[in-house]
C-alpha cells in the first residue's frame, strides 16, 4: 500500500505528550496496524506510537495542525512545546536506501518502510526531549554540588531537590520504558529484507548511543540523590547524637547540684 505517488515529501515527527491512548483507534480505518497508522484528510499518513509520538508524512502545515486537533483527546499530558524533527523522504526504486544528508531514500512510500522510518523518527524526538531535560537537572544540580564541596553541607534546599530528582528519575523511567528504544518494531517479523534499513537508519540516528549515554546521565542524577538521602541521614544522625550528649552533659550537671550544692 502506498500512501502518495510523490518522488519527494516531508516527514515530521513529534513528541505531543506522556502518552497517547491509542484504544479509540481500534475503530478507525487503519493503513497498518501495529504502529497503527491512519490516513490524514486532505492527504498524507501519519504513525502514532503510545508513548506520545507521532509522525506524520506528506502534509502541509494546516492539514498537520487540524489532525493534532483531531487527535487532542487522546493525549495523556499534552506537551505545550512538543519537541519535533523533520527530514525529507525521497523515492527512487533503482537506489540505495540509505540517509544522504537530511534525506531518506527509499525504493517506494509503501506504509512498511514508512512504519519503520516512523519508528527512527519516533525514537529520535523521544530522546531529544529527555536529553533537554537531563541537562535541566544537571544545570539544577551543578550550584548544589558546588555547595556540597564548598561547605560538606546539603543545604536548606535539599529535601526539595531530593524531592525533584525523585519526581525526575520515575517520570524518565516510565518514558523510557515506553518507548523501548533496544527493541526492533514488529513489522520487521514479517518483513526481514527491511531489517538493513532499519538497521542503517537507527545508526545514523544514534539511537543506541544516545540512549546509552541518556541511561548513563540518569544512572548518575540517581546516584546524586542517594549521595544527598545519605547525607541528609549522616546530618541528622549526628544531630541526634549531639542532642544526646547535650542531654547527658545536663543530666551530670544536675547530679553535681544536687550533690554539691543540696549537700552542703
Amino acid at each position: 500500500m502506498f500512501i502518495t505517488e510523490k518522488k519527494k515529501f516531508k516527514a515530521c515527527a513529534l513528541l505531543v505528550g506522556e502518552r497517547i491512548d491509542l484504544r479509540t483507534l481500534e475503530t478507525t480505518d487503519r493503513l497498518a496496524a501495529s504502529p497503527p497508522a491512519v490516513s490524514v484528510r486532505g492527504g498524507g499518513a501519519a504513525v502514532l506510537f503510545r508513548y506520545g509520538a507521532v509522525v506524520l508524512f506528506d502534509t502541509e502545515p494546516m492539514e498537520q495542525a487540524a489532525f493534532l486537533t483531531q487527535l487532542q483527546p487522546m493525549i495523556v499530558q499534552p506537551y505545550e512545546q512538543p519537541e519535533s524533527e523533520t527530514v525529507e523522504v525521497r523515492i527512487d526504486p533503482s537506489g540505495r536506501e540509505e540517509m544522504e544528508g537530511n534525506e531518506i531514500v527509499l525504493q517506494d512510500a509503501a506504509i512498511e518502510r514508512l512504519q519503520l522510518v516512523a519508528d527512527i523518527l519516533a525514537k529520535s524526538v523521544a530522546l531529544a526531549y529527555q536529553e533537554s531535560k537531563v541537562t535541566q537537572y544537571f544545570d539544577r544540580i551543578e550550584p548544589f554540588a558546588a555547595n556540597l564541596e564548598q561547605k560538606s553541607r546539603v543545604g536548606r534546599h535539599a529535601k526539595e531537590l531530593l524531592k525533584h530528582i525523585g519526581n525526575v528519575l520515575l517520570s524518565e523511567q516510565k518514558m523510557i520504558g515506553r518507548v523501548e528504544m533496544s527493541d526492533k518494531p514488529e513489522i520487521l517479523w514479517e518483513r526481514p529484507d527491511l531489517e538493513r534499513l532499519y538497521s542503517h537508519l537507527a545508526k545514523e540516528f544514534e539511537i543506541r548511543e544516545r540512549h546509552a549515554a541518556l541511561r548513563h546521565k540518569l544512572d548518575l542524577i540517581s546516584r546524586t540523590a542517594q549521595t544527598v538521602l545519605d547525607l541528609l541521614q549522616n546530618q541528622r544522625s549526628l544531630r541526634v547524637e549531639w542532642y544526646i550528649v547535650v542531654l547527658i552533659v545536663l543530666e551530670i550537671l544536675l547530679t553535681l547540684y544536687q550533690l554539691f550544692v543540696r549537700g552542703a
